[in-house]
């Protein structure tokens, strides 16, 4: 050190990107980068419900690679038949783990191809959404999906807009605001709403998507939860479905995304809007119950015939889950890039924001921003709000945050 101080500091690599530039600011040798690359990025991998003396496998297996794996005090023993099971360690070592299940008996095999597609999907840095009429590739930016909801009790612009006309302008608005996409919707989802009837539902939300379709280039999104309203807003211009019961309440909404080859939004929720935020709203692993209902939706969507490109997720912000519960999925969102597919997120003025910062919908723009930004830096990349012109900054800042 020629009597120089030595300094020592921590890394804070939050992806294999920044690993990477740390490498080339130390000059590794290209090939040393590519061998301790995958060294530097330390990942923790849940499987839940292992069988006892398949998860001793998995702990001594990781062992042997100098990882580990957490399990269940009772699991050794085998005194529970199932456990759930963390795995630890680097992404080379989480690599040759599954390379080695791959040749395991006892089930191991199974485990193989979920986590070899969590690294596949962990490692992606955009995706392709395909609508009815164009293909988007998110990632690069975060796009700006504009509320406009034709309802008289939603919580925040209920009966703002009273004519179709008032509607196609504020889209018009948006879009020269810089939204990406504009979601119309004509049924209220706060808490406590009652279904509408499918010809009221119609009533105020065709005028709009026919409106628009002639006046905007961006991608129109439909609100609904009803495939007759789908079907009919896809054939005026719509090409993206957002359906909060992620095609659970009609059986025909898989039916008509799968035919008209419209990109949709599956999401999260407890319950319907009723009676979604009464009663007990605590979870055993909310995380986990938002990801396994997801996957389920999925997995029956792509059965369907609907391909994963024209698929969307959304944790599902304030439906049928606490406030701190909202900020909990925000804090950990990035767990859903497992998917491979863009996350949507719709903290709109939403109640959780005003457990928080207090005040009326109309006061929660400051905390949209803070939770638009936290939302960006773990991972979605759509984003739902009512004010385009501020979110659209906030989301610039948020991305060159993340891209920094």
């Amino acid at each position: 050190m020629h009597g120089a101080e030595l300094q020592a500091r921590v890394l804070h690599l939050l992806s294999q990107e920044d690993a990477l530039d740390a490498l080339k600011a130390v000059e590794v040798d290209p090939y040393g980068i590519q061998v301790m690359l995958p060294k530097m990025v330390h990942l923790n991998i849940l499987l839940e419900g292992v069988e006892c003396k398949v998860a001793n496998i998995i702990k001594q297996e990781m062992l042997s690679l100098g990882a580990d794996a957490a399990v269940a005090r009772d699991a050794v023993g085998c005194s529970i038949s199932r456990t759930d099971v963390i795995l630890m360690g680097t992404l080379k070592q989480i690599r040759r783990f599954i390379e080695k299940m791959a040749e395991q008996p006892f089930g191991l095999k199974g485990i193989f191809e979920p986590i070899r597609e969590i690294l596949d999907n962990l490692s992606l840095n955009s995706a392709l959404l395909r609508t009815s009429r164009r293909e988007i590739k998110v990632g690069e930016k975060t796009l700006i999906m504009g509320i406009i909801n034709m309802t008289p009790d939603s919580f925040f612009d209920g009966g703002r807009f009273t004519t179709p006309e008032m509607a196609v302008e504020e889209g018009v608005r948006m879009v020269e605001d810089g939204a990406d996409m504009i979601d119309i919707g004509g049924e209220s989802s706060r808490p406590g709403s009652d279904p509408i009837p499918e010809e009221e539902e119609l009533r105020r939300v065709i005028p709009i998507v026919r409106g628009l379709a002639g006046k905007i280039s961006v991608p129109l999104s439909v609100d609904t939860m009803k495939a007759p309203v789908a079907r009919t807003a896809l054939a005026e211009g719509a090409e993206i479905v957002n359906d909060i019961s992620s095609m659970n309440y009609d059986n025909q909404m898989m039916k008509v995304v799968a035919e008209s080859g419209a990109a949709v939004i599956l999401m999260h929720m407890r319950g319907m809007p009723k009676i979604m935020q009464t009663g007990d709203l605590t979870y055993r692993s909310l995380r986990g119950e938002v990801i396994s209902f997801l996957k389920e939706r999925i997995d029956t969507a792509v059965k369907r015939g609907i391909a994963p490109a024209q698929i969307m997720v959304d944790p599902g912000l304030g439906f049928g889950k606490s406030a701190m519960d909202n900020v909990r999925l925000i804090r950990h969102l990035r767990e859903l890039t497992l998917f491979g597919r863009p996350i949507v997120v719709g903290p709109s003025r939403k109640s959780f924001i005003g457990h928080v910062t207090g005040g009326t919908p109309q006061e929660r723009i400051e905390g949209t921003a803070a939770a638009v930004t936290a939302a960006i830096m773990n991972g979605s990349r759509v984003i739902r709000v009512h004010d385009v012109k501020t979110m659209k900054k906030v989301a610039a800042m948020a991305d060159a945050l993340v891209s920094a």
